[in-house]
């Protein structure tokens, strides 16, 4: 343990002159998202799924799409639910068992950016009002952990709810029924797009990897839908943002944001038949 924390405090030392020098270590500008390479159909029995790299950071995610109860307090609405794991193959540090709070923070971000977006039209998931729904499930697995696993699955849950087929179902007395060989295109609406930054000292990185998430100070995920709009932010770390610093954050996260929205809607668009 002694010997890792020296470690942490001689890389936080490096990263932090870089920083102050205006140069990071993999030779990225300070507001330059690694590179993104999305990859759809990567688990053919899913509903709908996606591979993406972030970077090194590889993430895995499927969906699942079934009938369900509805939420008690909303029974006009389908159901939206995101999990994530990591597995023990993705970092030495990792280890299998229960989810730590780390996984448990990084599903509820995910899910909250993308149900806050509106992507998916849950009004239109609807079997039986108050009694039987479509549930839609997207299951991010971690492959490698280089840094941001925010941002990596984000995009591959988004990327596989984008190009999702929904089987029919219909109700048939008081259960519902498949409806064989029909499927439809889920209801999408928006593609939301995180972007997470890093405050290390102080500077602001975009798409912190692995040795500048272990060092910040502080970060910040910003979730945008397709009007550039915010509609969801996490903060988390130890210190926090000036209201200048998060001004710019949001800033940055509709311009970084737009672009990997593109990558995004371009798998979906030659998945859908969109154009």
């Amino acid at each position: 343990m002694v010997h890792k924390t020296i470690i942490d405090e001689l890389t936080r030392s490096k990263i932090t002159k870089m920083l102050g020098d205006g140069r990071r270590a993999d030779g990225r500008g300070m507001e330059e998202q690694r590179p993104v390479r999305i990859e759809t159909g990567a688990i053919p029995k899913a509903s709908g799924s996606a591979r993406v790299f972030l970077g090194n950071t590889e993430v895995v995610a499927g969906v699942k799409i079934q009938p369900d109860r509805p939420f008690p307090d909303v029974g006009d609405r389908g159901i939206f639910i995101c999990t994530a794991e990591i597995l023990p193959l993705a970092h030495p540090d990792i280890e299998t068992g229960p989810p730590n709070p780390a996984v448990i923070e990084l599903a509820r971000v995910v899910d909250r950016g993308i149900r806050e977006s509106g992507m998916i039209d849950l009004s239109q998931l609807v079997l039986e009002k108050n009694k039987s729904v479509m549930g839609v499930f997207a299951d991010n697995s971690v492959i490698d952990v280089d840094g941001n696993l925010f941002d990596a699955c984000s995009y591959a849950s988004t990327a596989a709810l984008l190009t999702a087929r929904i089987p029919k179902w219909e109700m048939r007395g008081d259960a519902p029924a498949r409806v064989e060989g029909e499927e439809y295109d889920a209801p999408v609406t928006t593609i939301p797009a995180s972007v997470t930054m890093a405050k290390i000292g102080d500077s602001i990185v975009v798409d912190p990897n692995q040795d500048e998430w272990s060092v910040m100070d502080a970060r910040v995920t910003i979730t945008t839908n397709s009007d550039g709009n915010v509609c969801a932010l996490q903060k988390g770390g130890s210190s926090g943002f000036t209201y200048d610093e998060l001004v710019r954050c949001s800033e940055l996260s509709v311009s970084v944001g737009s672009r990997v929205r593109e990558q995004i809607r371009a798998k979906g668009a030659a998945v859908r038949g969109d154009g």
